[in-house]
């Protein structure tokens, strides 16, 4: 990694963590070549979907900490 680059990590890695989840996705991205509007509209449509079932309450969301356990568990 070149010093720029250095630099630009350590600024990014100051950014609340919103924001450098925001940035990790557009860096990662930036890396996919193709472009597919079936592929990002089925994605957009899956949110939507996952969304409406958090928020009608057929679906309830678990913390990391909690989700990270069920792994740690699962795989022991």
């Amino acid at each position: 990694m070149n010093q720029e680059a250095a630099e630009l990590l350590k600024k990014a890695l100051s950014l609340p963590v919103s924001e450098r989840a925001d940035l990790a996705g557009s860096l990662i991205e930036s890396l996919d070549e193709t472009h597919d509007p079936s592929v990002e509209a089925a994605w957009d449509e899956e949110v939507q979907r996952r969304m409406a079932d958090i928020d009608s309450g057929k679906v309830k969301p678990s913390s990391l900490e909690e989700s990270r356990r069920r792994l740690s568990s699962a795989t022991q």
